[in-house]
C-alpha cells in the first residue's frame, strides 16, 4: 500500500514557475512532470558519462569540496572562505589543481565535482549561470588538446544518442528535438572567433576572454557544437601551458553549444613545472606564496597532462532545450536569488 496525503498533490506540467518562484519554492516546482523529465534526462547523462569513461580506462575519484586554494581564473565571481581548524580554506570553484595531483597515481581520472562561485547577480539573466553547480572533470596524463577534444567529441555524441533513445518520452514532453552532432566537432581559433564576432558588430579585445553576450551570439550563428582553440596567454589562467612555438598563446580550448546555449566546457594542456607555473603566476598577478602546497607538489614531479571540465547542468539544459539553467538542478542556487 502506498501512503498518500493532500500534501503530496502533483502539479501538472502547465504550472508556470518563473526563475525566482521556481527556485524559492523548489519543493513545489520539483513535483511537476516537467521537472521530473529534466532530472530523468540528467540521470541518463550522468550514467552515460560514467559508463563511457569507465569503458575507456578512466578511474573515478572523489572531488574536494574545500581546500587551501582553488582556481582563481573565474570571471567576476567571488570565492568563499571557510575556517578550517585555524586556517582559512576556500570552497572549490574548480578542482583543476587537484586533478593534476592525481596524475601522480593514475593515468586517467574523472570526477563529478561540486563547485561554488558567487557570480555577479546580473549573471542570472544569462540563463546558464548557477552559484552552485557540478562539473564532469577529467584529466589525461601525457594528453594533448587534440586528444581530449576528440574524447569530448565522442562523449557528447554518446550522451546525445543515449538520451534521444532512453528519454524519448521526456524529450517529447519538453518539446525538444535534439539534433545529432557530427562525430568530429568543428574547431576554430580564438582569433577566427574574434573575426566572426567583429563581422557581427562586436568590438572586442583580441587578447581577452570572449564576453558572455558575444559568445551567445556566436553560439546562435553556428549550427553545431564547436571548439574554440588557441587562446591568448593573457586570456587564461596560470595553469595552462604556453605553446612553445607561439608563446603568446596557450594550449587551451572551450566547447561551445549551438542555439545560443553557449560554453559548456573549458580545458587544455597544463603547466606542470615549478618554473613554468611560477612564471605564469607572476604574469597573471597571482601570489605564488598562496600556492605553497601546489608548488611543493610540482617540485615532487608530476607528468604533463590535459583535460577539461563540462558543466553538467549546462549540458542538461542543452539536452532538454530549456531556457534557464535553474530547472536543471534539483536544488538550484541562482546568483542573487535567495
Amino acid at each position: 500500500m502506498v501512503w498518500e496525503s493532500s500534501s503530496q498533490r502533483q502539479p501538472t506540467s502547465t504550472v508556470d514557475f518563473d526563475m525566482e518562484r521556481g527556485v524559492q519554492f523548489r519543493y513545489q516546482s520539483i513535483r511537476t512532470p516537467r521537472a521530473r523529465a529534466i532530472l530523468q534526462v540528467q540521470h541518463e547523462l550522468l550514467r552515460t558519462c560514467r559508463q563511457f569513461l569507465d569503458r575507456v580506462g578512466f578511474t573515478e575519484v572523489l572531488a574536494p569540496i574545500i581546500g587551501p586554494v582553488t582556481d582563481p581564473g573565474i570571471r567576476g565571481a567571488d570565492i568563499i572562505e571557510v575556517p578550517f581548524y585555524g586556517k582559512a580554506y576556500v570552497l572549490m570553484t574548480s578542482m583543476i589543481l587537484y586533478k593534476q595531483m592525481t596524475m601522480a597515481s593514475f593515468p586517467r581520472v574523472y570526477a563529478f565535482s561540486p563547485n561554488v562561485r558567487l557570480e555577479p547577480s546580473i549573471s542570472s539573466t544569462t540563463g546558464r549561470h548557477l552559484a552552485e553547480f557540478y562539473q564532469l572533470d577529467l584529466e589525461v596524463a601525457h594528453g594533448t588538446c587534440d586528444e581530449v577534444m576528440a574524447l569530448g567529441d565522442t562523449l557528447l555524441s554518446e550522451a546525445i544518442i543515449t538520451v534521444r533513445h532512453a528519454c524519448a518520452e521526456q524529450l517529447e514532453l519538453l518539446g525538444r528535438t535534439l539534433p545529432l552532432p557530427p562525430r568530429q566537432l568543428p574547431r576554430i581559433t580564438h582569433a577566427i572567433a574574434i573575426e566572426l564576432l567583429t563581422e557581427l558588430g562586436f568590438e572586442l579585445d583580441p587578447t581577452a576572454e570572449i564576453p558572455w553576450e558575444a559568445e551567445h551570439h556566436l553560439s546562435l550563428h553556428l549550427e553545431t557544437p564547436f571548439w574554440i582553440t588557441d587562446y591568448p596567454t593573457t586570456a587564461r589562467g596560470f595553469y595552462y601551458l604556453r605553446d612553445p612555438g607561439y608563446p603568446e598563446y596557450v594550449r587551451s580550448m572551450d566547447l561551445i553549444l549551438p542555439e545560443g546555449f553557449g560554453e559548456i566546457s573549458s580545458g587544455g594542456e597544463r603547466e606542470y613545472t615549478v618554473e613554468g607555473v611560477t612564471q605564469r603566476m607572476l604574469q597573471t598577478g597571482e601570489d605564488p606564496t598562496k600556492y605553497a602546497w601546489y608548488l611543493d607538489m610540482l617540485q615532487e614531479g608530476i607528468p604533463p597532462s590535459a583535460g577539461f571540465g563540462i558543466g553538467l547542468e549546462r549540458l542538461t539544459r542543452y539536452l532538454c532545450g530549456v531556457p534557464h539553467i535553474w530547472e536543471c538542478s534539483p536544488f538550484p542556487k541562482v546568483p542573487g536569488v535567495t
